[in-house]
């Protein structure tokens, strides 16, 4: 199956080389522009302040991350690594994404995520939408994707959004329906190979010896044919 991993950040800026540091890290795992149901979130202390004008954004102040686990923490780094793996990594204007979580890989000695494993999905929409508002925001509405959980910027509801908006690119119902179509006529295949045996409990029969015997009189004697019956043994 072909695995991909959906990421979205949420910072105290806008530039890791001034500063500006990772406060949250979400991803979700797809199999074939399905999501599987595995994601990957954590919040994380920058040991900085945290400007307003980004708390406005995402609504995580300085006193909230104070405590949590750092970047270089096991339960980040470590297990961030460790759920991507080698999947390619989904996000909404990769390059920030990706200069922030390799700014912070850099400063602990860890190797950067290529440039090669990224797929772009603003560089998605702007193929298939040139000229237009292509934010995630823009094509959540342009698809129909519901808006309504989100109140604010976060790393995990934005990452769910995006892997809608990610699937909408790459071909949205017409793939849904074209697993759906894989998927049932690989299971009519598997049902028509099965081989059926004995049943392990034999059910108990539901009617008495008298009731068959009435039967089998009606037969005889009304219906004068026992032809079809008989092959079921009644």
């Amino acid at each position: 199956m072909a695995r991909e991993i959906v990421l979205d950040t949420e910072t105290t800026g806008f530039e890791p080389h001034l500063g500006h540091r990772l406060v949250e890290l979400a991803c979700l795992e797809i199999e074939d522009f399905i999501p599987t149901g595995r994601s990957f979130h954590v919040y994380i202390d920058p040991c900085r302040d945290m400007p307003v004008e980004a708390e406005r954004v995402h609504g995580l102040s300085g006193d909230f991350l104070k405590g949590k686990p750092r970047f270089e923490h096991p339960e980040v780094v470590d297990a961030f690594l460790e759920f991507v793996g080698d999947a390619p990594l989904v996000a909404h204007n990769a390059g920030f994404d990706r200069n922030f979580v390799n700014w912070e890989l850099g400063q602990i000695g860890r190797d950067p995520l290529h440039e090669h494993r990224w797929v772009d999905t603003l560089e998605l929409a702007k193929r298939r939408f040139p000229g237009m508002h292509n934010s995630l925001d823009a094509l959540c509405k342009r698809f129909k994707i519901s808006l309504s959980e989100r109140e604010k910027h976060g790393a995990l509801i934005d990452a769910k959004l995006l892997a809608a908006v990610y699937l909408e690119l790459k071909g949205g119902r017409e793939r849904r329906l074209e697993l759906t179509t894989a998927q049932a006529v690989a299971a009519v295949a598997a049902a028509a190979q099965a081989a059926y045996g004995a049943r392990p409990r034999p059910l108990a029969p539901r009617s008495t010896e008298a009731e068959r015997e009435i039967h089998a009189a009606f037969i005889r004697d009304v219906l004068k044919s026992d032809e079809l019956w008989s092959r079921f043994g009644l």
